[in-house]
């Protein structure tokens, strides 16, 4: 018995739906915790030795014995304290160090990073344009590559719609971790944004490659929607294979790849399953719905014809 995938599209868009929103509602009500990547100030990773962090409110008062009012801190894992403040320079921080040694028993610095405003913004503006830039690149190549299709800017906005799905869903989680996790957006995030962008698309081209191979071997009239059903049941093994494989990779780091890289790992995996996803479930059937031009039937299926 044949897969009907795209049969049941409107039902991959709701499941997709599903996913998307309680991360939306997230981002709204929350935000996303920006890392002093991108609004610039000061960030310090501590261990007390002892196993046991002072109350928050004393280091907030020892910060502003030296001058840094905006101190926020709160506890990481067993023992450890994370502190951002505004700008505080290396020299500054290695004299609160030395003050909590004094107050606490032993601390150990773990890392100390400073970042100025203008690079903070800088880095910010980047972003925007990289992404814009990404996706912008994305659609011409498509449609470039794609040229001798009937319609090849769809393949292109479909690209584009897949990719939209997972970056959306990759924020919505992000605002959920950084709400129970504390988990701040840095910019490695950027990196695994950009890269689950390229893994969305890739998985897309893929379909659409064997969409379009299909399409000048099929008889005249044979029905568009049979033609990219084929296609995805040919392919969907060779993308399942692929992203498990990454998947698994993936995994591997988040067990053994230590805390640094956790963040970055699990946004990289949330992106893979997604991606996976929209390029079965959602990339080729927007194709059918604007073959179909089903808009005009306010997107109900119009009676196929065998």
């Amino acid at each position: 018995m044949k897969l009907d995938i795209v049969g049941r599209r409107y039902l991959y868009f709701w499941i997709s739906l599903l996913l998307i929103v309680p991360g939306l509602i997230g981002l709204i009500l929350w935000g996303l915790p920006l890392a002093i990547d991108f609004t610039g100030g000061g960030y310090a990773e501590l261990r007390f030795e002892s196993g046991e962090v002072p109350p928050l409110n004393e280091i907030r008062a020892l910060y502003a014995e030296f001058e840094v009012e905006d101190a926020a801190p709160r506890t990481g894992g067993p023992g450890e304290l994370l502190v951002r403040s505004g700008q505080l320079t290396g020299e500054g921080n290695d004299l609160i160090v030395a003050a909590l040694n004094e107050r606490y028993g032993e601390v150990t610095l773990l890392r100390f990073d400073s970042v100025g405003p203008t690079i903070g913004r800088e880095v910010t503006n980047r972003a925007v344009w990289a992404i814009a830039a990404a996706s912008l690149g994305i659609m011409f190549y498509i449609w470039y590559a794609f040229r001798g299709v009937p319609n090849a800017h769809r393949y292109g906005v479909g690209a584009i719609l897949a990719m939209l799905h997972d970056l959306a869903v990759v924020f919505g989680m992000q605002a959920i971790l950084s709400r129970f996790f504390g988990w701040e957006v840095d910019a490695l995030f950027l990196t695994a944004l950009l890269t689950v962008a390229s893994f969305s698309v890739h998985d897309s081209i893929v379909v659409f490659d064997r969409i379009r191979e299909n399409a000048g071997k099929a008889r005249r009239r044979t029905p568009y929607e049979e033609i990219v059903n084929d296609s995805i049941v040919q392919t969907i093994t060779r993308s399942l294979n692929t992203q498990i494989t990454v998947f698994l990779t993936l995994l591997a780091l988040v067990i053994f790849g230590g805390d640094t890289l956790r963040h970055f790992v699990i946004i990289l995996m949330i992106g893979v399953l997604s991606g996976t996803y929209s390029s079965i479930f959602n990339a080729a059937p927007i194709l059918v719905v604007w073959e179909n031009r089903e808009w005009e039937t306010w997107f109900r299926r119009k009676p196929a014809t065998r």
